[in-house]
Formats: structure tokens, sequence, C-alpha cells
């Protein structure tokens, strides 16, 4: 099949879609930013990145902080996301106008989103300028979820958190497992 160049871009496709939550630590207020550019960066110790424009309003609040929640929405969730992602915690209580509940963090002093069924804790280790986003990675403390979305073997249950994914700027659902590591053998 013949091959079509495209236009330079991230190109990778989907990606998943986070909300951050994250604290003022003069005033305690809290805020809450989306997130599509993040993901794994190590296995030992757990370690994660998360990688925002210098412009938004969360970037010094996690940069003074140096923690934040990444909040795993499900797909009931996906105009809460929308909102969180067009609207700036400058001017506006995102927990207040999505009617979120804050949850207290075990491990940091940034709140996590109660209604999101998944939530990890992390600890800023570092900031890298790549461009036009900051890479703040950061180390896994603490990890909690929702009891009706953890399988037997104590695992995150994916077709029961419903994560949301982001493809070129549209919101999709995952479709079905088709395998699993090392299936193949």
């Amino acid at each position: 099949m013949p091959k079509t160049e495209l236009p330079l871009g991230e190109g990778l496709y989907p990606v998943p879609v986070a909300l951050v939550s994250c604290i003022d630590q003069t005033t305690q207020r809290p805020n809450i930013i989306t997130i599509a550019w993040c993901g794994i960066i190590c296995s030992t110790p757990p370690q994660v990145s998360v990688s925002i424009r210098p412009s938004r309003f969360s970037f010094n609040l996690i940069k003074e902080a140096k923690n934040f929640v990444i909040n795993i929405p499900s797909t009931d969730m996906v105009k809460a996301v929308d909102i969180c992602g067009m609207k700036s915690g400058r001017d506006t209580d995102k927990f207040k106008l999505c009617k979120f509940n804050k949850q207290d963090s075990r491990e940091i002093s940034s709140p996590a989103i109660e209604e999101c069924p998944v939530n990890i804790e992390c600890i800023l280790k570092d900031i890298r300028g790549l461009g036009s986003h900051h890479m703040f990675m950061a180390e896994v403390a603490n990890i909690r979820a929702n009891s009706n979305v953890v399988d037997s073997q104590n695992r995150i249950d994916f077709a029961k958190a419903k994560p949301i994914v982001f493809n070129r700027g549209e919101y999709w659902s995952l479709g079905k497992k088709i395998g699993h590591y090392g299936f193949s053998e």
C-alpha cells in the first residue's frame, strides 16, 4: 500500500486523557487542568510525566507545590474534562464549576478528584523545557482506585474504569481488549 506524507505533528495517537489536580501553596486553592500529553517514563521506581505550556495557570502551581495528582476520568465525565481544558483556573474554580469533590491525598498536598475512578499522586522530580511545553517528571507516591474498578488480582479493570483517550482533537472511549502482553507465545 502506498504511503502519504503528512504534515509534521505529534503523530502519536491515541493518548490518555487526565485531569491533573494541583494546589496553590499560598492560598490553598486547588485547580484542575486537562492533560493529554502524559505518560509513563519509568517502571522502577514508577515515574510518569505531564507536559504543560508555561502560559497555563497550573504550570507555576505545580512548579511551586512540587506535586500533583493525575486523575483518570471515566467516559461519563467527558463534558467536565472538556470544561477543565477550556476554562482557566485563573478566574474559574473548576472543582465548583464541575461539581467535583476534593479528596485529600495520602502522600502529597494536592487534592485528588473523588469522582475519578483512579488517582495517581505524584512528587515532582524534574522539569524540562522542550519547546511549546515543559515536561514535568514525577515519581508515583500513591495510587488509589475505586473498589468497583479493581479486579480480583488488584489491578484496574479498564472496562469498568472506562478511561477516555484523545485522538487529534477528539475524545474517544476504548474499544474491547484484543490481547495481552505475551499472548503471542
